[in-house]
């Protein structure tokens, strides 16, 4: 089986092989001009749980060059094509199905791509893994991985991020030993400034996330989906939501209870961040989340085992048969 980073994509060696595919497995959704051949199955993974609105469910599309209309029967004619979408939760799946007009074949058995989560969720892979990417396997690392704002740009496909926090108060309130991970979306990896503080600051947008989830001793987000994929660590995490009341209403809208439902602390302003901070470097964890905690996995891992990946190739082993 061959695999292919999205940078290969349309060179020649990857138009010859996609085209003769016996199966497609991707993540997002494939160019409708590019037609599938007939013998080909597509495998839909998807990109996460959502918790922010999809395909059809959105009501205006901010994304430059697109209508809403467009956008809605894109993502239909999308769906169609797909011989089988993975679902990681019944949650998932039940907005799945009506936001992508999906009526093929669901695969209930978890994200393979949270496999790892479960097979080296252990103190010497953690160790190994920690060396490798931040140099020391004894570093205290806290990851920050925002959603994409598609609505912050310049023009198509030049978009604006500026960190919404200083760094330097960042560190007055973590310990000494603490590196600061950045992952953020592909679009915007180069306009992050950390001069000053290269040292203990990273961006890492090319690097397995799945990694440095287990690297991390913390998640700060906001509303990306990435706290689905952490939740199976049952590590803590914080939600740095600052513009949350303009991403809610005017945005893309939630599916569920946002304030209610997250299995860690919201805050809205740099005050509160960095107070919450303080209270993690003191106490490793955030008082009064167990219970959430446990209740997000419940709810939104129910399907993870760790062995998503076999049965996903069982699945292509019978349709060989």
């Amino acid at each position: 089986m061959l695999t292919f980073k999205f940078y290969d994509a349309f060179f020649p060696r990857w138009v010859w092989h996609v085209a003769r595919a016996d199966f497609w497995v991707f993540n997002s959704r494939f160019p409708k001009w590019w037609k599938k051949n007939k013998r080909t199955t597509y495998i839909q993974t998807w990109h996460g749980t959502p918790l922010k609105k999809l395909g059809v469910d959105i009501e205006h599309v901010s994304i430059p060059g697109i209508s809403t209309q467009q956008y809605h029967d894109d993502f239909k004619k999308a769906a169609s094509r797909w011989k089988y979408l993975i679902m990681p939760n019944q949650y998932s799946e039940d907005i799945f199905d009506r936001a992508f007009d999906f009526k093929n074949v669901p695969l209930q058995i978890g994200y393979p791509r949270n496999d790892v989560l479960y097979q080296q969720n252990n103190a010497k892979a953690i160790s190994e893994l920690k060396k490798r990417i931040v140099g020391n396997p004894r570093q205290k690392v806290i990851l920050y991985a925002p959603t994409w704002r598609d609505d912050d740009y310049q023009k198509k496909g030049s978009y604006n991020f500026e960190l919404p926090f200083s760094l330097k108060s960042f560190f007055d309130h973590v310990g000494d030993n603490t590196k600061l991970i950045i992952r953020p979306h592909y679009l915007i990896k180069d306009r992050i400034d950390i001069a000053g503080y290269e040292d203990r600051v990273q961006i890492e947008a090319d690097c397995d996330i799945s990694e440095l989830y287990l690297i991390s001793d913390l998640l700060i987000t906001d509303y990306s989906s990435v706290m689905f994929d952490y939740a199976n660590l049952k590590r803590p995490m914080l939600f740095y939501a600052y513009d949350l009341k303009h991403y809610q209403n005017e945005l893309r809208g939630f599916y569920f209870d946002f304030k209610k439902d997250v299995p860690g602390p919201i805050v809205e302003d740099q005050d509160s961040f960095y107070n919450e901070l303080s209270h993690f470097n003191e106490d490793g964890k955030f008082i009064g989340y167990d219970q959430k905690i446990e209740d997000f996995y419940n709810k939104f891992c129910s399907w993870e085992h760790g062995d998503a990946s076999a049965k996903v190739v069982k699945v292509m082993e019978d349709k060989n048969e």
